[in-house]
C-alpha cells in the first residue's frame, strides 16, 4: 500500500490542485479507453484468418480513425485550456509574497509589511527534531493565511531556481533579473513541503520549501511578533 501511495499525487491543499488532479484522472481514463480499444483490435487481428474480400477498400474505417483522434484531442484540450487560464489568473490578492532563490537557500519578503523578510535554510540532520521530515523542513517556515488569495513573486539572485509546492499545484521558475508571478489559495491548515525543481548546482537538493498554513488570526499574531 505504501508503494502505491508514493506513486500517487499529493493530497491537494488548493482549489487549483484539486482541478489538476481531476484533469489527471480525466486524461488517464481517456488513455485507458484508447489502450483497451487498441488491445481489442490487436487481439482480433491476431485471432482471425487474415482474409477479407474488402481488404483493398476501407474508406469507412479510415474515416473513423481520422475523426476519432480529433474528437479525443478536443476532450483533452478543453479542460486543459481552462486550467491554464485559471492558473494564470490573479484575483485581487490580499497578500503578496516574494521568494528569491539563492545557492542554496530561499529568501522571503512580505511586500505588504515593512521590513518583514527572512532567509530560509534547510534544517541540518543533526539538529532535526524527531517529528520533522529529513531534507524537507526549514529553520524559518513561510507562514501564510488559509482561504486567502495570495500572489507569489519568484526571482533568483544567481542562477535559475524553481519554487515548487506540489500540494498547491505551484511551480514557478526563478530567473535572475526577472519577476515571475503566480497566485494560489490554501484551503486547509497544515504544513506543506516543496523543493527547488531546477538543477541549480551541487546543493540543488538541499534548498527545501516549508509553508505553514494557519488561520487569519494566527497569521496576524505571527506578523505582529515578527515586526517587534
Amino acid at each position: 500500500m505504501t508503494t502505491w501511495l508514493n506513486l500517487s499525487l499529493q493530497d491537494s491543499a488548493s482549489p487549483i490542485m484539486e482541478q489538476l488532479i481531476f484533469f489527471h484522472d480525466h486524461a488517464l481514463m481517456i488513455m485507458l479507453m484508447i489502450i483497451t480499444a487498441v488491445l481489442y483490435t490487436m487481439i482480433s487481428i491476431i485471432q482471425n484468418k487474415q482474409t477479407s474480400r474488402f481488404i483493398l477498400e476501407g474508406q469507412m474505417i479510415e474515416t473513423i480513425w481520422t475523426i476519432a483522434p480529433a474528437i479525443i484531442l478536443v476532450f483533452i484540450a478543453m479542460p486543459s485550456l481552462r486550467l491554464l487560464y485559471l492558473m494564470d489568473e490573479v484575483h485581487n490578492p490580499v497578500l503578496t509574497l516574494k521568494a528569491v532563490g539563492h545557492q542554496w537557500y530561499w529568501s522571503y519578503e512580505y511586500s505588504d509589511f515593512a521590513k518583514l523578510e527572512f532567509d530560509s535554510y534547510m534544517v541540518q540532520q543533526d539538529d532535526q527534531p524527531m517529528n520533522t521530515f529529513r531534507l524537507l523542513d526549514t529553520d524559518n517556515r513561510v507562514v501564510l493565511p488559509m482561504n486567502s488569495p495570495i500572489r507569489m513573486i519568484v526571482t533568483a539572485a544567481d542562477v535559475l531556481h524553481s519554487w515548487t509546492v506540489p500540494s498547491l499545484g505551484v511551480k514557478t521558475d526563478g530567473t535572475p533579473g526577472r519577476l515571475n508571478q503566480v497566485s494560489f489559495s490554501i484551503n486547509r491548515p497544515g504544513i506543506l513541503y516543496g523543493q527547488c525543481s531546477e538543477i541549480c548546482g551541487a546543493n540543488h537538493s538541499f534548498m527545501p520549501i516549508a509553508i505553514e498554513s494557519v488561520s487569519t488570526n494566527k497569521f496576524i499574531n505571527w506578523v505582529s511578533k515578527m515586526m517587534e
